[in-house]
């Protein structure tokens, strides 16, 4: 008799998890993947999008072109979780699947700032990016205050990524001795995990003049007045970029799953919740981890070990098990240098986030890690051997 996984969530981890249950429990599981959307767009695309290097049609990658056999893609909005009796109801239909995996990701609040909606500008969506690349190509001059507005956040390199091509851009429009560039974070630095990569990026904003300001927080902002509020006083600007408050989808909290912490509580040893046979993986999961889409396909592995080992009977596995918290990032430094971070949050001695580079040949690496998940059948799979490499 076949197990019954049900993946809730197709980004970097849901596909990874579908890839390796695909390959590993061949004929022994049927997986159905649900997402409201039709397509994956991962993170760093964004950046493509925002300063017009590829429209939002390129960057798309549709679930109807991935084929794995024995598992199913339905386009369903999920509407309702019962956790323990692992019953889930979408707008088409209700499941009771074996096993229950979330990976639905992290919504954003752009309420949660007040005057955001109304004055603000975000390129953590794909719509959002292409609304600031059209403000950009008007913007003649001025002071640009991009806030990190909620810790924690989705890819935590992005805000200083994004500064430090904005910069770039500027100066190719011959726009920057016109322009003030400031970057505030609530963070006490750019990647707390790596000082390697953390002191790069902080260097290159003082090289650039670009004003970093760390261990400060946004409220709110005047979109009539221009003005930027925080705890003690009252910034003006031109233009106002955010990261926007994170959240976990309604549906969890709805269900009773979110913890203390207002995400998916889980053991991280299993990434089991509370509930027997349901699991929850990347960005609305609570691991102490932060929230990035090769986290998350990590993560993946170590729930792929826990099913293999559940539907097979064996508590030890066939494999070595994985322990998640590994991965890698691709740092944009601007001027066409590119660094990487290999991160293993689990090292003997405590988590490691070495930065290499930056280097030419990174350029061609970032270019490959996001071509091979584009290929069909398996984006996320194939990514995993780039990852170990």
């Amino acid at each position: 008799m076949t197990t019954n996984v049900m993946i809730l969530g197709a980004g970097f981890g849901g596909l990874e998890l579908a890839s390796i249950l695909s390959e590993r429990l061949a004929g022994e599981v049927d997986v159905t993947v649900v997402d409201q959307c039709d397509a994956f767009v991962f993170g760093f695309s964004k950046l493509e999008v925002l300063f017009g290097h590829q429209t939002a049609q390129q960057v798309r990658l549709p679930y109807s072109e991935i084929g794995l056999p024995g598992v199913e893609f339905r386009q369903e909005r999920v509407l309702a979780i019962d956790p323990s009796a692992r019953h889930v109801v979408t707008d088409v239909a209700a499941y009771d699947p074996d096993v229950i995996v979330i990976a639905l990701g992290a919504d954003y609040d752009l309420d949660a700032t007040p005057g955001f909606v109304d004055g603000g500008f975000e390129y953590y969506t794909v719509a959002g990016a292409e609304r600031l690349r059209d403000e950009l190509a008007g913007f003649d001059g001025g002071r640009v205050l991009l806030a990190v507005l909620s810790i924690p956040f989705k890819c935590p390199p992005a805000p200083y990524e994004a500064m430090l091509l904005l910069h770039d851009r500027l100066v190719e429009r011959g726009l920057r001795g016109a322009c003030e560039l400031h970057l505030v974070s609530p963070q006490p630095s750019p990647i707390p995990v790596s000082p390697q990569a953390s002191a790069a990026l902080e260097r290159a904003m003082a090289e650039r003049g670009i004003e970093y300001t760390k261990r400060r927080r946004v409220y709110g902002i005047d979109p009539a007045a221009k003005v930027a509020h925080y705890k003690d006083h009252d910034e003006s600007y031109d233009l106002f970029i955010g990261i926007p408050v994170h959240k976990a989808p309604d549906v969890l909290v709805e269900a009773g799953l979110t913890g203390e912490e207002g995400w998916v509580a889980v053991d991280r040893r299993t990434l089991q919740t509370a509930h027997d046979g349901v699991y929850a993986l990347g960005d609305c999961a609570e691991t102490g981890i932060p929230k990035a889409g090769t986290f998350a396909e990590s993560a993946a592995k170590l729930v792929a070990d826990e099913i293999v080992s559940s539907t097979r009977g064996d508590p030890n596995g066939d494999t070595e098990r994985s322990r998640g918290g590994t991965g890698l990032c691709y740092l944009e430094l601007g001027r066409g240098e590119v660094g990487r971070v290999d991160v293993d949050f689990y090292a003997d001695g405590g988590p490691m986030a070495p930065l290499r580079g930056p280097a030419v040949g990174y350029v061609a690496e970032k270019a490959e890690f996001g071509a091979v998940r584009r290929l069909a059948g398996s984006p996320a799979r194939r990514s995993s051997s780039a990852q170990r490499a």
